[in-house]
């Protein structure tokens, strides 16, 4: 009975690219005939040679991503000593790529996926500022990097999704004057949490144009001025209270609100 092909997968880091390569290949072949091995963390000479001497006794092949020069043209050496077929996966493309624009490789292993972990950072941070928008969950408070305090329609929203994408867990708390803040707001250490204020009058501009977006009277309390500099005094009282940093967001853009609230949170979380 003849034994199934063996691919022996190689990398100096976890090896998940190499085996996610030779797999698509293989399933070109109906793969399920064919083992794939996968020998991640290969970075020197003595590793190679064991991986070299399986191959040979198994009748396999080799496929590898290395990004040492060195290491990878070892095992090509080696490989070629014993008749063994070796793939180089990334060698190629990067030799090409330091041709075509004239710069060097680091060189270092491991550079993907520490973008992944910074991509998976950035998913988790906008997916936690989804989970707890507008105080739909009290929990999420104490859990947050940055937590904004504001009456409705001072960008709460928005702030959270742009400072997700910079990887920060925020969550926003709106303020009314008939409903009591949450315990959580009154834990959370005052320099993670950002009060946002607004003049009245730009407050009552923004209501009245939002409410006639959506097919409503701009004569609604919701849109009232006195009603609007009931709000501010209430949330004037809560982040007193708090003790929180308070940023005039009235003529700011929310990229400019963001900075801000980025440098003063780096001022007090510098290894954050």
């Amino acid at each position: 009975m003849n034994k199934k092909p063996i691919i022996y997968v190689v990398s100096d880091s976890v090896g998940e690219t190499a085996e996610l390569v030779t797999k698509a290949a293989v399933s070109q072949f109906n793969g399920s005939e064919v083992i794939i091995k996968r020998f991640p963390y290969v970075e020197d000479k003595v590793h190679i040679d064991e991986v070299i001497s399986l191959a040979k006794l198994d009748n396999g092949m080799i496929v590898y991503t290395l990004v040492k020069p060195e290491i990878r043209f070892y095992i090509n050496e080696q490989a070629a000593k014993e008749g063994i077929y070796a793939c180089d996966i990334i060698g190629p493309l990067m030799d090409q790529i330091q041709v075509l624009y004239g710069k060097t490789p680091l060189h270092e292993p491991g550079l993907v996926r520490k973008l992944d972990e910074d991509y998976f950072k950035k998913v988790e941070a906008i997916e936690f500022a989804v989970k707890y928008d507008d105080g739909r969950d009290p929990r999420g408070i104490l859990k947050a990097d940055i937590v904004l305090v504001g009456v409705s329609r001072t960008s709460k929203t928005p702030l959270s999704q742009y400072l997700a994408h910079k990887r920060l867990k925020v969550a926003n708390v709106p303020l009314v004057p008939e409903v009591d803040p949450p315990e959580e707001l009154y834990l959370v250490p005052p320099e993670k949490c950002f009060g946002l204020k607004i003049s009245p009058e730009k407050l009552n501009n923004i209501r009245r144009e939002r409410l006639i977006s959506l097919g409503l009277s701009d004569s609604a309390s919701y849109a009232n001025i006195e009603r609007i500099k009931e709000e501010i005094n209430y949330f004037e009282t809560v982040v007193s209270k708090i003790n929180c940093h308070v940023i005039d967001v009235t003529n700011k853009a929310v990229e400019e609100t963001a900075n801000l609230i980025l440098n003063q949170y780096r001022k007090s979380f510098p290894k954050s």
